[in-house]
């Protein structure tokens, strides 16, 4: 009993001593416990993942996925259990379904609505080019008056 009271204290300051060393000294580490540290975001640092965050609290945090790693639950386990206890805070982005798929869905709607609205003020801008350029080539130039035209040449004659 006194020695499964021991290893439960000294596991987690060993793997903290663990984390405390330089990570010029250490190999590459094995497993999918610093994985998801590095994937899920820190509920105790606001926009940094748990493998990235300074606070104790996230350390001590990395160092429980650790120990569930070693003590041979799966993945999935340890990160419903985290769900559960810290909430969708945990998530680097949020879901796709229920409220949050509206992060997703009012960002498309409105680049495609803004894509409409610029090619329809770009269809009239061309349109009334068109009609202008239209109506300029479909009416030759006006008939000069035949009396005009005399008195012109006449003028012209008598220089």
């Amino acid at each position: 009993m006194k020695l499964a009271a021991a290893a439960l204290v000294l596991t987690p300051a060993l793997a903290l001593a663990l984390l405390a060393i330089p990570s010029e000294g250490r190999a590459e580490p094995e497993g999918w416990a610093y994985d998801v540290a590095a994937e899920l975001m820190s509920p105790f640092c606001p926009g940094r993942t748990l493998a990235d965050c300074p606070s104790d609290s996230a350390k001590s945090l990395v160092l429980w996925i650790v120990v569930q790693e070693a003590a041979g639950r799966t993945r999935a386990d340890v990160e419903e259990e985290l769900f559960a206890r810290y909430g969708e805070v945990l998530r680097p982005a949020p879901r796709a379904e229920g409220i949050g798929l509206t992060a997703y869905v009012i960002p498309a709607v409105t680049f495609a609505g803004g894509g409409a609205l610029v090619g329809w003020f770009l269809l009239r801008q061309t349109r009334g080019r068109r009609a202008v350029a239209t109506a300029n080539a479909a009416d030759p130039a006006p008939a000069h008056d035949p009396e005009l035209e005399r008195v012109v040449d006449e003028e012209l004659a008598r220089s």
